[in-house]
């Protein structure tokens, strides 16, 4: 693979790198579907055997020999940008994790229906927009049993930098695709929906009906104004979690690790 030394934030082909933002990243021409930046050689590898493409690397002149060798050899004949760490942090706008970033070519999205198809929990993400939170939410549905991941379009890109990065590569590992369609079209595919929402008419999270249901949606809602009425309005069940100490909600990422946890098929 040819190692590219870098001489100066402007150089030809680092621009995926620096200049470019999450948006102009989806939309490059470089390949059909756009390109990700995944971060650190562990989240890499995960890219990697979940049988994302490489496209090119950008990578301290130290971790050439060290962290990132196993990566290098193993993404074959594309570019290897190297430089100094400051030069690198310069370049990116902040310190590099691991040291290593790895420009990915991203995987065209499945339908909703061949996401659903012989899944038995699945999560539906409505317009949640915290990359953090959206990696967490990735990585608990990878540890705790959910099969699929809905976003709607409101929602963040789960392949955005810190979002793959907080998810430590889940979201390489979880089926997922977006939703363009009324979250109670879910029903035509088999799954009883459940919204996350402190309403009069909520049940608790541990009701027995909800275990027993054999296909489950779990509808998490926005960080600050939760879902839409009408999102409630239309699910099969509305859930809460039972709080103590006067304490009225989670945050979406510790909620839906509590809801997964609960309701994951026993």
């Amino acid at each position: 693979m040819p190692i590219i030394n870098i001489e100066s934030l402007s150089q030809e082909g680092v621009e995926i790198f620096s200049t470019l933002t999450e948006a102009q990243l989806r939309r490059s021409m470089e390949c059909e579907s756009g390109l990700f930046i995944a971060e650190s050689p562990k989240v890499i590898q995960v890219a990697l055997n979940s049988g994302y493409e490489p496209h090119a690397l950008l990578c301290e002149q130290k971790h050439i020999t060290g962290d990132a060798a196993a990566i290098i050899e193993q993404c074959g004949d594309i570019p290897v940008y190297t430089g100094s760490r400051e030069l690198l942090a310069s370049l990116t706008g902040y310190t590099l994790t691991r040291g290593v970033l790895c420009a990915m070519r991203r995987k065209e999205h499945k339908s909703v229906e061949d996401i659903c198809s012989g899944a038995r929990r699945i999560v539906v993400v409505d317009g949640v927009v915290d990359t953090t939170n959206i990696g967490a939410i990735f990585r608990s549905a990878a540890a705790l049993g959910i099969d699929a991941v809905l976003l709607t379009p409101t929602s963040c890109d789960p392949l955005n930098r810190r979002a793959v990065r907080v998810s430590m590569g889940s979201v390489f590992l979880v089926p997922w695709t977006w939703i363009n369609e009324p979250l109670s079209t879910l029903n035509r595919y088999g799954f009883k929906t459940a919204a996350m929402a402190l309403e009069d008419n909520s049940i608790s999270i541990d009701d027995t009906r909800l275990a027993n249901e054999p296909r489950l949606a779990i509808i998490m809602g926005t960080e600050g104004d939760g879902l839409a009425k009408s999102v409630i309005t239309e699910s099969d069940y509305v859930v809460r979690i039972p709080m103590s100490h006067n304490v009225d909600s989670l945050n979406v990422a510790a909620a839906a690790a509590v809801a997964f946890w609960e309701l994951r098929v026993k």
